[in-house]
């Protein structure tokens, strides 16, 4: 099965590509040229994850996989949230993202620094089915940006029971706990119990 992931971002190609493994070939936008994506605009990580699946099947005639992910931070009272990608801006540099994060949180202690990543994945075929699963998962913010892997919020985000990021992790061992490994392996769930999509 060759299913397309909504995105031109290499880091979460391969990622997606490692949690769904050998129940489907995950291409990316980039092996079919120009593809439009929808603004991420949408109240909601549900809203955002559709409105890109959606797009893609329609464009490709293939079935496509999406997802929206944010971070959540408690003494932000949420915040980024779903504009997690935009937080400093609408250039979604991931560097001046975390550095915004850190700024505002520089006076709140280490014990009130708890955060949880939110990711939902879609799942949307050219025949309009449409199935999301939602992934979560616990920690906090580090003081300092720490690792060389992942990509986004992963060099200051500690997973509960952890004292490494997710940037300091190999990839096996954050795909096992992480949001978006949760949500897309209930996706590869779906994947294998319907092969002819």
């Amino acid at each position: 099965m060759r299913v397309v992931l909504a995105t031109r971002n290499a880091a979460k190609l391969e990622e997606v590509a490692a949690i769904v493994g050998v129940d489907a070939e995950v291409l990316g936008l980039d092996a079919f040229g120009v593809v439009d994506l929808p603004a991420e605009d949408g109240a909601t990580y549900e809203e955002n994850a559709l409105a890109k699946g959606r797009a893609v099947a329609r464009a490709l005639g293939l079935a496509a996989l999406a997802d929206d992910s944010g971070l959540e931070v408690a003494a932000l009272g949420g915040a980024p949230g779903v504009r997690s990608s935009r937080y400093a801006g609408p250039a979604c540099d991931p560097r001046a993202n975390n550095e915004k994060l850190l700024r505002e949180l520089a006076a709140v202690p280490p014990e009130k620094r708890q955060a949880r990543f939110v990711c939902v994945a879609a799942l949307v075929t050219p025949g309009g089915g449409e199935w999301l699963a939602r992934g979560e998962v616990a920690g906090r913010i580090a003081a300092a940006p720490r690792g060389e892997g992942g990509f986004g919020y992963d060099p200051v985000f500690v997973p509960a029971a952890y004292e490494r990021t997710f940037a300091e992790m190999t990839p096996e061992e954050k795909n096992r706990l992480s949001h978006r490994g949760r949500a897309f392996s209930e996706i590869k769930k779906y994947l294998r119990e319907n092969s002819s999509l």
